[in-house]
């Protein structure tokens, strides 16, 4: 495949389509990685390449083989991934992106729900406390009785001790008010953490991981209270911090005071070798794929004379040139130049003055059969002509 070819013919939506895969690449690797469809997903990628290749290779026995392989997989994919396709789904909801999304607009029960949770510390009972924020967590976690109520010092007190038939799970915290108890979370399937942490941090991380939901963990070993967000956790020194970063858990994102630069540099710099990986290889496929396209390709061609009676000169166009528009596989249409297209205008029955010559498809040679001319501008081209004057 001529690639500089397709590389230097490369047009603004080219690079829009590049870009805009890539983003959703990027999304879908953060939206899945971490969870048990991770290694399916790189084994449909896998199979993704071996069918492009083999397409792009001619291997016809292997493409059929493959085409009738995706029409199963495709049922598969969601038979497999549909509690991850319908946790993206609600991601993409226009009304979410939109901030439409209601919170809460007071928050007077998180001085009581610090004091209850620090409490629950120092006497080593252990809890799990989710902060919904953007994403729905429904699909994550497992389990759960509904519970009704502020979340204040005595319910958690109530939910968590050791006593309680609801102890032994988290506790949903939904748009400021209680929602449910007794929330099984999906663990972490990191093997590099701490051996002294518990199933309640490696739960609170795996949420984390999955979603943008922020969680509360109090040790029962320990009497610590940690903060799990965006698949890290944090250890809470005292009630202050814990307070502001509840109070920051349960309002709508705001625009932050950052200039429109840093938010630029912040884009790129986040996670950059996940954002240039995802690029490089939505890059590589559009490679193998785009000799494939059907393409238009406009060029001028410069207009190459014959037969011109001896007795006949030009006087205009002394440099004709027609603007062709053709049309083809990018492989094939992206070599197209000057050079190896012609085209050309039998002159033979020229007199003196002025006469019409068409200009149709038979007067252009294109390099191969499988490109099409789709217009010619112009149809006509006016010449004029005057007696050559003699040689002495």
């Amino acid at each position: 495949m001529p690639l500089l070819a397709i590389l230097t013919d490369l047009r603004f939506q080219d690079v829009l389509d590049v870009l805009f895969l890539a983003v959703v690449v990027y999304h879908l690797y953060l939206w899945f990685w971490g969870t048990k469809a991770f290694k399916a997903l790189v084994g449909l990628l896998a199979l993704g390449i071996v069918f492009t290749l083999a397409r792009f290779w001619g291997l016809f026995l292997t493409t059929w083989v493959f085409q009738i392989l995706w029409q199963v997989l495709m049922v598969l994919i969601i038979i497999l991934f549909q509690s991850e396709i319908r946790q993206v789904l609600e991601r993409v909801n226009p009304l979410q992106m939109l901030g439409l999304r209601s919170f809460p607009k007071s928050a007077d029960w998180i001085a009581s729900f610090v004091r209850g949770i620090f409490s629950l510390a120092e006497h080593r009972i252990g809890a799990l406390i989710i902060f919904e924020r953007i994403d729905w967590v429904n699909e994550l976690i497992t389990g759960g009785i509904p519970l009704e109520g502020e979340p204040t010092s005595e319910i958690l007190v109530s939910v968590f001790q050791k006593e309680s038939p609801l102890h032994d799970g988290a506790l949903l915290i939904r748009k400021g008010r209680v929602a449910k108890v007794a929330c099984y979370l999906p663990l972490s399937p990191n093997e590099g953490l701490p051996k002294d942490w518990g199933t309640r941090h490696r739960a609170a991380l795996g949420l984390s991981e999955r979603c943008d939901a922020w969680v509360v963990v109090v040790s029962e070993e320990r009497g610590e209270v940690s903060l799990a967000r965006d698949g890290k956790i944090e250890s809470i020194a005292n009630p202050e911090e814990l307070a502001a970063l509840v109070e920051k858990a349960t309002k709508p994102p705001a625009a932050s005071d950052i200039t429109w630069l840093e938010r630029i540099r912040a884009l790129v710099v986040h996670k950059w070798p996940i954002k240039l990986g995802a690029l490089g290889l939505v890059f590589v496929f559009w490679l193998l794929l785009a000799g494939q396209q059907n393409f238009e390709v406009a060029l001028k061609v410069p207009i190459e004379m014959k037969n011109i009676p001896e007795n006949i000169e030009i006087l205009e166009p002394l440099n004709p040139e027609v603007l062709i528009t053709v049309r083809g596989l990018r492989k094939d249409a992206s070599t197209l130049n000057s050079r190896n297209v012609h085209a050309e205008i039998d002159l033979s029955p020229a007199r003196f003055g002025s006469k019409l010559f068409r200009i149709t498809r038979d007067e252009i040679d294109l390099p191969n059969d499988r490109i099409s001319i789709v217009n010619i501008k112009p149809t006509l081209m006016e010449f004029r002509f005057k007696k050559a004057l003699a040689a002495e």
